[in-house]
């Protein structure tokens, strides 16, 4: 036989007062202050709603700030969309301030930065090219790229600081737009991570897959000696990479701590416009699982990477070591 059902009775429901339940947002510690014109940006900042994103930045404001005051390591790991938005200025801010100590890259990001320095510009029009048989093929890129490499070889430097250099000695016109070349002038540990088939200059005729392969590993065990040292108050910021930044990350952790060294209460942040798998679970949360804490700051670089900057060099006037 079928059950039949009637509409339940709501007469008996127990209610209770609103002011004795916990509220996750409350107006006294939450709200956003009212927009005003001309205010500076550390009011502005302050006036945000401490809510979600914001206080994930803000958390991760205030761990750069803290490793910058302990002398701890902040890593900046990128992938090559970072350098399509410009935002080389704005991150040689937090180079030449100390804050960033040692930069990591993929293979895309070294290209668009080598091809900035050369002639102010990157980021060919790949579906206008394709059919052609044109994309990837600029002559400057692919030839000074793996000349660069080669020569670094020689002198046994890994695979960014020999770009840096290269961009440095052949005084490329833009090459103050360089992240490689800060890193060089900086003295800090830059890093390239390449996958083998996937950059532009593989298809030319200069690559030897053993230089780079020797020049890229090298990079990966320098990496691994910062990693190493990340415990007690490092940072590692993954932007802009969803897969080959966080794998080479996570085996460079893995390295560190199987040499006995105490990889522990560090903070990590992933920005990117989507929250993918890998750095989700191999940048924010495996790393930290420790002490540690891991954040995810999700939206266009352009706008939250100048926006942490700026919050940054703020903290770093306003309570100077």
């Amino acid at each position: 036989m079928k059950k039949t059902y009637t509409p339940i009775n709501l007469e008996e429901i127990r209610t209770y007062s609103i002011t004795t339940r916990t509220n996750k947002v409350n107006v006294a510690e939450h709200f956003a202050a009212k927009p005003s014109p001309g205010r500076s940006f550390s009011e502005f900042f302050a006036a945000l709603p401490d809510l979600l994103g914001v206080e994930s930045l803000r958390s991760v404001v205030a761990a750069l700030l803290a490793a910058h005051r302990k002398g701890r390591p902040v890593v900046l790991a990128m992938g090559g969309h970072v350098i399509k938005c410009g935002l080389q200025p704005v991150l040689q801010s937090l180079i030449e301030a100390g804050v960033i100590t040692a930069v990591a890259m993929n293979g895309s990001a070294a290209i668009h930065d080598f091809e900035v320095s050369l002639v102010g510009a990157t980021s060919e029009d790949v579906g206008a090219v394709l059919q052609s048989g044109d994309f990837g093929f600029s002559e400057e890129t692919g030839r000074g790229m793996n000349q660069a490499l080669l020569a670094g070889k020689a002198r046994g430097v890994g695979y960014g600081q020999a770009i840096g250099e290269a961009i440095l000695a052949e005084n490329h016109l833009y090459r103050d737009y360089s992240l490689l070349a800060t890193c060089v002038r900086q003295q800090i540990p830059v890093t390239v991570h390449v996958a083998l088939g996937t950059d532009i200059i593989h298809q030319h005729p200069q690559t030897d897959g053993a230089v780079i392969g020797e020049l890229s590993m090298l990079d990966f065990r320098l990496l691994t000696s910062v990693v190493a040292d990340l415990g007690d108050g490092g940072v590692w910021l993954n932007v802009g990479s969803a897969v080959l930044m966080p794998e080479v990350f996570l085996k460079a952790l893995s390295i560190a701590q199987n040499l006995g060294h105490q990889v522990d209460n560090f903070t990590t942040a992933n920005f990117d416009m989507i929250q993918h798998y890998r750095p989700m679970q191999n940048v924010v949360k495996r790393p930290t699982s420790g002490q540690g804490r891991g954040y995810t700051i999700t939206g266009h670089h352009e706008i939250n990477i100048p926006l942490l900057a700026q919050a940054v060099l703020e903290g770093l006037q306003e309570h100077p070591e």
